[in-house]
């Protein structure tokens, strides 16, 4: 029912889309994040992620498991990329699956906005001119 990994190696959005894949889901919603050339207007040449994993993994085991209950998902798979990553990598994908469309939504939106609040997992924008920690703190 909870697919939950934080992984150094490139992640898999058809993997998290065949996990929640099932007869009597009605509604599927992925979300894929992106690393983009520029924030800010400054043009960033790659980010690092650096994750305390055992709390990030509870963490993010905690909001599924919230999710789940909240919006009657049948399946959720949420993994995260540690290190070092390229414009145009993948950070993070979230799937979900429910009977209905827009509890698959809600539940998704929920997901990526309280992963980016409370796990601790800290991303480091690299520009041509420097680099700064996005937060210093989850």
């Amino acid at each position: 029912m909870i697919d939950i990994q934080l992984l150094h190696t490139p992640l898999s959005e058809q993997a998290c889309l065949d996990f929640v894949k099932t007869d009597d889901t009605g509604g599927i919603v992925v979300f894929v994040g992106t690393v983009r050339n520029q924030t800010k207007g400054k043009a960033v040449v790659r980010l690092d992620f650096e994750a305390y994993e055992p709390m990030a993994i509870s963490e993010m085991r905690k909001i599924a498991v919230q999710a789940v209950e909240q919006f009657s998902l049948k399946k959720i798979s949420v993994h995260h990329r540690v290190g070092t990553l390229a414009i145009g990598e993948v950070p993070v994908v979230i799937a979900v699956s429910s009977a209905h469309r827009k509890a698959a939504f809600d539940a998704c939106e929920l997901v990526i906005d309280t992963l980016k609040e409370t796990v601790p997992i800290w991303k480091k924008e690299i520009f041509e001119d420097g680099e700064v920690w996005v937060s210093a703190t989850p």
